[in-house]
């Protein structure tokens, strides 16, 4: 190639990029729905915690959700110059509770984040934004994982009007866009003023548009709440579908 035929400099980039640190349990699949719901200037740098040789269950979220893992991962990613790292896992963030769910982020800052947001925290702060008091709720946990969702949001002061779980130990990730869809629809209540589908590796980036359209309100999930909390935070504009976008700065 002729290099005097292509002048460098009139070559501009790489465009420049922001980043966000995400801390991720360590069976997490779906990285590919993160980048869809950022815009094209900002980076995802991720961290995992350790891996845990037990099933999905209220153990497993307690050990993923360990301040030191959280800490360490921190500290994995601030070389890059995160401006915001997020615990991306909502089960872990809510199964001991609110004051610890504000612990995690406490932790994650004084490993040296700039900021910090948890997955459930995020659903707190957009309920309370949308004033939404009663919700819907879809889990793939087992029963005793999705009681402890309930309570958790009943210490914020929203009630679970309605909810279904799919008893899942494992593989998450490979549950379909139908199944998802169908529980969903059955698991709503006219009652509710919104619907929250949970965990950060249950597929759900195509599902939100034609479920709101068929259910007349938001739809909120767990990896959409998660980045539209770091995005807030960095003062750039949310991506991605859900009417309720719109209607939250």
């Amino acid at each position: 190639m002729d290099l005097t035929a292509f002048d460098l400099l009139d070559v501009e980039g790489p465009l420049a990029q922001r980043g966000i640190g995400v801390i991720a349990p360590f069976d997490l699949a779906l990285e590919r729905e993160l980048w869809r719901w950022v815009p094209m200037e900002v980076s995802l740098h991720l961290a995992r915690t350790p891996y845990e040789p037990v099933p999905v269950s209220m153990h497993m979220a307690q050990l993923v959700s360990d301040s030191r893992h959280l800490a360490a991962a921190t500290r994995d990613v601030l070389h890059v110059e995160p401006e915001v790292v997020a615990y991306l896992c909502t089960s872990g963030s809510f199964v001991n509770g609110v004051d610890y769910e504000r612990s995690l982020v406490k932790a994650i800052c004084d490993a040296g984040a700039p900021d910090a947001v948890t997955t459930t925290g995020a659903l707190v702060e957009v309920l309370q934004q949308l004033d939404v008091h009663r919700i819907s709720i879809l889990t793939p946990y087992d029963a005793d994982l999705t009681s402890c969702l309930r309570d958790f949001l009943a210490e914020c002061g929203v009630k679970t009007v309605s909810s279904d779980h799919l008893g899942l130990g494992g593989g998450i990730w490979k549950v379909s866009y139908r199944t998802i869809a169908e529980r969903i629809i059955a698991a709503d209540h006219s009652d509710a003023e919104a619907v929250f589908i949970s965990c950060t590796n249950l597929p759900t980036y195509d599902l939100i548009e034609p479920l709101e359209a068929a259910l007349g309100k938001p739809v909120l999930t767990a990896n959409q709440l998660t980045m539209w909390a770091c995005l807030k935070r960095m003062n750039l504009p949310r991506v991605g579908p859900g009417e309720w976008l719109r209607e939250v700065d």
